[in-house]
């Protein structure tokens, strides 16, 4: 696999047969504002250059990524090789080589979950919305729940028996010190999870900074994933903090999108 030098490749102890990286801005042939690896057809940029940059993610990860309709929801789209582009979906998942599970961020937070043999390979989407979901059931658990159920072998065990052999990943997001929200986000998950309050700090009347990588954490942890990689939450992972490496929409307004990619090799 050969990928530009600041891509990100997940330091993780995934089994061999799994890949994943993360894209950056470089490698693409984007204009400005997009430049240069945008691979969001949503955005306003020229639809050429964004085909021509998915063109060099695929021959990248020498598998076709499959690019979601993604709405800040919880929906699991399983794949096959011939999934289509498109499904409404904020999450997917496989059990197959040959295709790679995709989400696009620019700000959100990119999950990537696999298994500890390599059985199969996840993808989440996480903006705060489908991190928190409705009664505490966002877009991990609703994740989680759907490898449970298409995998023959963990559907009689029980959730926190399979949960340890998960191994998960966390890609660049906005950050702790950028993420300012309204009381009605802090709510939101403090209603489904108490401990999340340690995840806001006070910046102001009605507004607070967000630790987005430690909710995700927090979530994962709740539901038994403790190896979780990747994001701490320090500078080097923010979107906002690194214009010159990711795409930011809370910076810049006009964005393009990174990807996230895991897949079976």
């Amino acid at each position: 696999m050969s990928v530009p030098a600041d891509w990100l490749v997940p330091d993780w102890p995934a089994p061999a047969r799994v890949k994943a990286l993360c894209t950056t801005r470089s490698g693409g042939q984007s204009r400005p504002p997009y430049n240069s690896l945008n691979l969001g057809t949503h955005v306003g940029d020229d639809g050429a250059d964004v085909l021509a940059n998915r063109a060099v993610l695929r021959r990248a990860l020498g598998v076709r990524p499959v690019f979601l309709e993604q709405v800040h929801g919880t929906h699991v789209q399983p794949l096959a090789p011939d999934t289509p582009d498109g499904a409404v979906a904020d999450a997917c998942l496989t059990t197959q080589p040959g295709v790679a599970c995709t989400i696009m961020v620019a700000d959100c937070l990119p999950i990537l979950l696999c298994d500890a043999t390599g059985t199969w390979v996840a993808a989440a989407h996480a903006g705060w919305r489908g991190l928190a979901g409705q009664g505490g059931v966002g877009v991990v658990e609703s994740t989680l729940a759907e490898v449970y159920a298409s995998n023959n072998a963990l559907a009689p065990v029980k959730y926190a028996q399979a949960a340890p052999e998960i191994i998960a990943w966390l890609g660049p997001c906005i950050g702790p010190t950028a993420f300012e929200v309204g009381d009605e986000v802090r709510q939101a998950f403090v209603e489904g999870a108490p401990g999340a309050v340690d995840c806001f700090v006070p910046a102001g009347p009605g507004k607070w900074l967000t630790n987005l990588p430690a909710l995700a954490r927090q979530r994962l942890r709740a539901a038994g994933v403790n190896a979780v990689y990747g994001n701490d939450g320090s500078t080097p992972w923010c979107t906002v903090s690194n214009p010159s490496r990711f795409f930011s929409h809370r910076r810049d307004r006009v964005s393009g999108r990174l990807a996230a990619c895991i897949w079976l090799g």
